[in-house]
């Protein structure tokens, strides 16, 4: 693939094939993915490299690269169309706490504590260690269960031994805390040379007043959830969120375990103090139910994340219309509401008290031109007439009451 830089954060500044990176090919099984990723970690980790200022540069491409081939989406995407399928904003780093330093490891904690997910990493001491084969293994005996306090960035290895009728009714490990501790929960792989690589790991999850972690080897496929892409979901679009809750399933890598030994871990990951944790080794013969009730919610979840894809376009949809709607129903309102006022106006405008004649002369007052009097002016102008005039008679009577006076003295 051509190389270019890169938009997000997290990636390496230029972009190179993560086949190349991690010198696998195309057709590389997830085995094999990992095990190249785990070498190349091991070997340009920065603790290992303080000399060498590529080694940082070189462990941040092979991350990167690890995170793209160990996602089944992410990886069918790069191998359709290269980087530009992928969003690589939304592809965050993992921080090793052991090399973060006192004060980075403080703002850690507090965004972790503020709900900030802060995606960790396994110690490269306690890799090596296990690579190396020289870690103490603790039996954990089918149907039993242990505790312990394990310091930061340390691990407490368990050995967890089946035989043929408990590997085919499949196997269950858990850890809880009661503190509500950080913690990993790690699952080693035999190596050639006798020591264990690092195959699968499950961050520590807070479900209700305890925070616990899973691996299920039930011969069906079993999820888990990544809460990091809830978060990159709520952070971009709050209101759509929820439509991404379902996203962060995540199928696990394995389904089944083989007769034998079998190694764990418990990696606290707890910012400054111990983690106190129980963990518990389980044969499923003895939870059937239970079993039959997991497989049949692990389908139900995996439909309903398809029905709200779907529900997800329909919504959209409907919500641009409503807004749509919404609008054009503000716009006739405010349009209601002044043909109301404009026809409160015109009806104002009928009134005999709206134009006035002030001590001036002048009128005031808006309204038609002819102008209107009330009673009191009336009987005002009327004050103002002759004493003739207010006598209220005619000609005719007028005339009538001279010729009687003219009459009366002619009588004398």
């Amino acid at each position: 693939m051509a190389s270019g830089k890169m938009e997000g954060p997290s990636a390496p500044a230029l972009r190179r094939d993560p086949y190349e990176v991690l010198s696998v090919s195309r057709d590389s099984s997830d085995q094999e993915i990992k095990s190249a990723y785990r070498k190349l970690a091991l070997k340009y980790h920065p603790d290992k490299n303080a000399s060498n200022p590529e080694a940082s540069e070189l462990f941040k491409e092979v991350a990167y690269s690890y995170s793209i081939l160990s996602d089944p989406d992410k990886r069918r995407q790069y191998d359709t169309a290269g980087f530009e399928a992928l969003e690589t904003e939304g592809m965050d780093m993992e921080i090793d706490l052991s090399n973060l330093g006192t004060v980075n490891t403080v703002f850690a904690a507090l965004f972790s504590k503020l709900g900030v997910p802060i995606k960790t990493t396994v110690s490269p001491t306690v890799l090596e260690e296990a690579m190396n084969g020289t870690v103490t293994v603790r039996p954990l005996p089918l149907g039993s269960s242990a505790t312990g306090k394990v310091d930061k960035q340390s691990a407490h290895f368990f050995g967890v031994t089946i035989n043929e009728q408990q590997a085919q009714s499949g196997v269950v490990v858990r850890v809880t805390s009661a503190a509500q501790s950080k913690f990993k929960l790690l699952y080693f792989e035999q190596e050639p040379n006798g020591g264990y690589g690092l195959a699968l790991q499950e961050d520590s999850q807070k479900t209700g007043k305890v925070t616990s972690v899973g691996m299920y080897f039930l011969h069906f496929q079993v999820y888990r959830m990544d809460s990091t892409v809830n978060a990159l979901a709520i952070a971009k679009d709050p209101e759509a969120a929820f439509f991404k809750k379902l996203e962060g399933l995540q199928p696990c890598d394995m389904s089944a375990l083989k007769p034998g030994t079998h190694i764990f871990a418990v990696y606290g990951d707890n910012f400054f103090k111990p983690a106190t944790y129980t963990i518990e080794a389980m044969c499923a013969k003895s939870y059937t139910e239970t079993t039959e009730r997991l497989k049949e919610i692990e389908a139900k979840i995996l439909t309903k994340r398809n029905d709200l894809r779907q529900f997800e376009s329909e919504y959209r949809k409907a919500l641009a219309r409503f807004q749509e709607v919404t609008n054009q129903y503000n716009q006739e309102k405010a349009a209601v509401d002044e043909l109301l006022r404009e026809r409160d106006n015109i009806h104002s405008a009928f009134s005999t008290t709206r134009t006035l004649v002030n001590s001036t002369g002048s009128t005031s007052g808006g309204g038609p031109s002819n102008r209107f009097y009330n009673g009191d002016e009336s009987q005002q102008q009327q004050g103002n007439r002759s004493p003739v005039d207010d006598s209220g008679l005619d000609g005719r009577d007028r005339s009538n009451g001279r010729k009687r006076w003219f009459n009366l003295n002619r009588s004398r």
